[in-house]
């Protein structure tokens, strides 16, 4: 039996169906249809989506496992680098070994991109690309499930009730990844906390920690141990713009307002979307070191994390700017001042803080 069925990614013999599956799905065609025809006018919606349709059936028709599935998206992906980027840089990745299952602990400001850059950087040095992690609270929308399982996400059950219910999500997530990476070889990439660092501090939960020591912890295996078998690695993703700035801003504001923040049922989908299409400039993903033993606790294991995503954060021209635009400062990048302009007045400090954060917290541990 499967144990891992509900969560884990899809297979490649399944790789077949769902692509039939998804072609067929009248949600799915239309989601393509609003995000690349949103202009056009709603009665050639029909024509459309029996052309999307059938330009569909054509690219899968040659797609029958999930490397050429990824292979087909390495090529969007491409683009997207191309029109919403001005460089992407990776660091450390010549450390990283091509047989081994590596656990990347990342910090999280994106929720579609910041896996897919880490992945692209794998999948462009000849590494195995990663088994993504994901909150079953993004996939309201069953279509939007099948592709996120199609390119090896595997479903973190945040929407759990109840205590016995939640354990037993967790020790199933904790078990499929400590299967993954000391069974099977295969990388993971997971984001060090639930939900974006909107306001650009990074900070890992030690519930994370917790977790993955969960199904180690069934053998009675010793935590600083467990850990190291993990073969976690800390990784630093620094965004020049944040495409979801101001959606991010908005929310903080409203919070400290209001007291409360209610979402829009889709608002996380307009999130990826705004994501994949927005302007990044530059972009640098750093793999940290491998953590070893020598860490007896998880408040332990999570400062070393932490000191190495931020530590290792790269910092862009936009933290510099944003910093000395709090202290009181003429701004250190053109740029940056007239995009602050396009925001709204009341979201600006939010947004400087926002990209001031990293800097400061950087300064603060290499002052320590």
């Amino acid at each position: 039996m499967d144990q891992f069925h509900d969560i884990r990614p899809y297979n490649d013999s399944e790789v077949a169906e769902v692509l039939i599956n998804l072609v067929n799905t009248p949600d799915f065609i239309n989601t393509i249809i609003g995000f690349r025809f949103a202009k056009w006018p709603t009665f050639l919606r029909a024509p459309l989506a029996f052309c999307v349709k059938q330009a569909l059936k054509r690219q899968i028709s040659n797609i029958s496992n999930v490397h050429e599935f990824q292979t087909r998206v390495a090529g969007y992906m491409e683009r997207m680098i191309k029109t919403t980027t001005t460089n992407v840089e990776y660091r450390g990745i010549d450390k990283l070994d091509k047989k081994i299952g590596y656990l990347f602990l990342s910090n999280h400001r994106d929720i579609a991109m910041d896996p897919a850059f880490v992945n692209y950087g794998l999948y462009s040095a000849g590494l195995n690309t990663v088994r993504i992690a994901i909150g079953d609270n993004l996939l309201r929308r069953p279509f939007v499930s099948d592709l996120m399982r199609l390119n090896k996400s595997f479903i973190v059950k945040r929407s759990a009730n109840g205590i016995r219910e939640m354990m037993a999500a967790f020790g199933q997530l904790s078990a499929y990844i400590s299967d993954s990476l000391m069974k099977e070889q295969s990388n993971i990439w997971i984001a060090q906390k639930e939900g974006r660092a909107k306001d650009g501090l990074d900070q890992t939960d030690p519930a994370i920690i917790k977790m993955f020591f969960m199904s180690q912890k069934k053998l009675k295996t010793p935590f600083s141990e467990a850990m190291a078998n993990l073969k976690i690695v800390p990784v630093s993703i620094s965004y020049e713009y944040d495409p979801c700035a101001f959606d991010k801003a908005q929310e903080l504001h409203q919070k400290s307002t209001t007291g409360s923040y209610e979402k829009a049922e889709f608002e996380d989908i307009d999130s990826i979307k705004n994501g994949i299409v927005g302007q990044k400039g530059k972009v640098v993903v750093t793999f940290g070191d491998v953590i070893k033993d020598g860490f007896e606790t998880p408040e332990e294991f999570v400062a070393e994390v932490d000191r190495q995503i931020i530590t290792n954060y790269a910092i862009q021209p936009t933290n510099e700017a944003a910093f000395a635009l709090q202290q009181g400062l003429p701004s250190t990048d053109s740029a940056f001042s007239s995009y602050l302009e396009r925001c709204p007045e009341e979201l600006q400090e939010t947004v400087l803080s926002m990209y001031a954060n990293p800097l400061i917290q950087q300064q603060k541990y290499l002052n320590k």
